[in-house]
């Protein structure tokens, strides 16, 4: 059997990347993009008035990938430490003479490759965008809907006071639509990279800078003050935007898997004929999609750093740090792509449960409403001596396994600064909630002016 070329299929290649950015990374893809810098740098130096033009056009009819072989092209890579170098030798075979003379002119293997990559970065990106920007809609439709479906907050895995569901959700959308932000800034500052052998672009003579201008006009990049070849702020400003966005999908992937335990049941992720399922266990329903999320999250960081530590490279050409930076990249693309649009199918497909949120806040028989009573004791007793009777009442209610309302009825500081009809109004976690509701506003507001109603 021969194993599959696509990192989409195979065994494991599906659990972590989607099809979608998978498509954009793949090694033909890097190929398409490769042969889009060579025939756009043609293109570039006609407009410029460098290569004729009859060049330009033969050189654009060679350059499609259909006619590069790309298991021989990787084969030979390994002599030079760069694709480009056999992808140019087979390019110039291809263009008929005296146009062949045209090709690559000016340019070293580097310059290509860099600009391919950010070429191949921001057609990912363009997918990876799109699914944060669905998982986010996701969230302000959950937040608009659960405004002030009441839940408990939970502090290091503890039941603390209320909030809503609502308010959660409204976290998750700030938090997305920030890292989509961060995405976008990064992908604009994806760059057109044109130096020549040293970064003088002394072939091109005084033609260089004009030459750069046109190519990252004509593949719509940015266009840098000086070539980058070993300045790589640009790869490191990617990295650490993908690296936060996944670090936003795996905190809503890892509040969803501990909402959905079956001691709190509070979210579910949608039913699946199949999918969820166990080996060994019939009953078995596993949140597979926050679980395959929460998995990448766990491979992003180390990628990341990866990319940060070739930041610093050798005078003006690296050796070693640039070629580890290929590899790290796509394979983070992949993972940060999966993860995106795995998100976008779990939140778009998640059950709520307020019911069972109702009855989890009174678990603790009004415990969780201990702050909120010494607040209102505060002004009589001042803030030490409330917090104190609140702390003593709160042993004493889980000692003896009775509601804390009981307890603090007992306690003649409690009757003598509140009715029972306040006392009530203070252990109700719906009467409790301060800014929640507000916050959410917020949220929702400012997801539609960034993004549209």
């Amino acid at each position: 059997m021969r194993p599959s070329s696509s990192r989409s299929d195979g065994l494991f290649g599906p659990l972590s990347g989607g099809p979608a950015v998978d498509r954009e990374v793949d090694d033909a893809a890097w190929l398409r993009a490769l042969l889009d810098v060579e025939r756009a740098l043609a293109a570039a130096q006609e407009k410029a008035g460098l290569v004729p033009a009859e060049a330009a056009r033969a050189i654009a009819e060679c350059a499609t990938p259909d006619r590069f072989d790309l298991a021989d092209l990787g084969r030979r890579a390994a002599r030079s430490a760069s694709p480009v170098v056999p992808l140019v030798q087979d390019l110039t075979a291809l263009v008929p003479q005296p146009a062949a003379a045209f090709v690559h002119l000016g340019a070293t293997s580097q310059d290509v490759l860099d600009t391919a990559a950010s070429l191949v970065a921001r057609r990912a990106l363009v997918h990876v965008l799109g699914d944060l920007a669905a998982a986010a809609d996701s969230c302000a439709a959950a937040a608009r809907a659960h405004r002030d479906t009441v839940m408990v907050g939970r502090t290091m895995l503890q039941h603390a006071v209320p909030t809503t569901y609502g308010l959660k959700c409204a976290g998750w959308l700030v938090a997305l639509d920030e890292a989509h932000a961060g995405l976008v800034a990064a992908g604009d500052r994806l760059a057109v990279q044109l130096g020549g052998a040293a970064g003088t672009l002394a072939p091109l003579g005084e033609a260089g800078i004009d030459v750069a201008g046109r190519l990252a006009s004509l593949l719509g990049l940015d266009e840098p003050v000086l070539p980058w070849h070993t300045n790589r702020v640009r790869v490191g400003e990617l990295a650490g935007a993908l690296g936060v966005a996944v670090g936003v999908l795996g905190k809503i992937a890892l509040d969803v898997l501990l909402l959905a335990q079956p001691e709190v049941g509070e979210v579910a992720e949608a039913a699946e004929e199949g999918r969820g399922g166990s080996s060994a266990m019939p009953h078995k329903r596993n949140p597979v999609r926050a679980v395959l999320v929460s998995a990448a999250t766990r491979r992003v960081p180390g990628l990341v750093a990866t990319l940060l530590a070739t930041m610093p490279q050798e005078h003006e050409r690296a050796a070693g740090a640039w070629q580890a930076e290929w590899e790290t990249l796509r394979e983070l693309l992949r993972l940060v792509g999966g993860a995106a649009a795995g998100t976008r199918d779990l939140l778009a497909g998640l059950r709520v449960d307020p019911e069972r949120m109702r009855r989890n806040l009174s678990l603790t028989d009004g415990l969780v409403m201990a702050e909120a009573v010494a607040a209102r004791l505060t002004p009589a007793l001042g803030r030490p001596a409330a917090h104190e009777l609140l702390a003593r009442a709160s042993r004493t209610a889980i000692e003896q396994r009775r509601p804390l309302r009981a307890v603090l009825l007992d306690e003649p500081a409690v009757r003598a600064h509140l009715s029972a009809a306040e006392l009530d109004a203070a252990l109700d976690p719906a009467a409790n909630l301060g800014s929640a509701g507000a916050f959410v506003d917020r949220a929702l507001a400012a997801h539609e002016k960034r993004h549209g109603s």
